[in-house]
């Protein structure tokens, strides 16, 4: 019907159905005759398939284990093949379940569920609150009679600022594949961490007074204190990374949220940390 009225049209058509059925009627003839020897002996059961691959032209098919160990034409280029007898297909054996079951043969075990730890409303506003009340006495300290902050409100800073900067860092910082600290644990090493990188400002208060000769360590250009800073960064990134278990760069990332709040802390209470000039004698 779509192979037109014309006679070259038609035996095309014809010699391309022709062909198509040589194929089909060889694949039958290979087919029917184990089907009607199955069914005579009630041997239908479930179809499973058989990876089989031509070794000739390589083609894959399935063919159904009924017809496992026999010979046959290759669908494709009509050579013999051999189908896989069903001895030879891997079976892969699960490992025995040795855990604890139930009458019915459940087992009792219950998987550890995952928590999600998130950063709790609480410790957000606790922290934020610190943050905003040491820079708001800063500010308090800019617009006094002095001018800028004392010494000990200085120190004091130094050492109130950093818990809620640690505990905010390590919150946003933490692998999220690992459990993280929570409870007495987080809190401990909070701690400890602050009171590390608080240590860190001795590298501050005298390496560049020793090695540059000064009388006060903000007596210093404002470039050796930039390398003064990264030095004492690189060594906060050890301490973070210690307390925290982190990969170094974390750490540092870590360590560096701290020493910025305490360099925007300095701007706010009018605290200059170098660039002043020198005493004169």
């Amino acid at each position: 019907m779509g192979c037109g009225g014309h006679l070259e049209r038609d035996k095309l058509c014809a010699s391309v159905l022709g062909y198509r059925n040589s194929y089909l009627n060889d694949a039958l003839l290979f087919l029917i005759p184990m089907v009607t020897r199955a069914r005579s002996a009630g041997q239908f059961r479930r179809f499973m398939p058989i990876q089989v691959t031509c070794r000739n032209c390589l083609k894959r098919f399935q063919v159904s284990d009924k017809f496992a160990g026999k010979t046959g034409p290759c669908p494709s280029c009509k050579k013999p093949i051999q189908i896989p007898d069903k001895n030879e297909e891997v079976v892969i054996h699960a490992p025995p379940d040795d855990s604890p079951k139930d009458k019915s043969g459940q087992s009792v075990l219950k998987p550890i569920m995952r928590k999600e730890t998130d950063v709790t409303r609480r410790g957000l506003i606790i922290t934020v609150a610190a943050v905003l009340l040491t820079f708001i006495v800063a500010a308090a300290f800019r617009f006094s009679a002095e001018g800028s902050a004392p010494f000990w409100a200085q120190l004091l800073g130094l050492f109130l600022l950093a818990p809620p900067l640690v505990w905010a860092g390590y919150t946003f910082l933490y692998d999220q594949e690992r459990e993280p600290y929570v409870g007495p644990e987080l809190r401990n090493r909070v701690l400890i961490c602050s009171g590390l990188l608080v240590l860190t400002w001795i590298v501050y208060a005298f390496v560049p007074a020793y090695l540059l000769d000064l009388e006060h360590a903000n007596e210093m250009s404002y470039t050796f204190f930039g390398i003064t800073l990264c030095g004492m960064i690189a060594l906060g990134g050890l301490a973070s990374a210690g307390c925290f278990e982190l990969d170094y760069f974390i750490g540092v990332i870590h360590a560096g949220v701290y020493f910025v709040g305490i360099w925007l802390l300095s701007a706010a209470s009018n605290v200059a940390l170098a660039g002043v000039p020198l005493t004169q004698p």
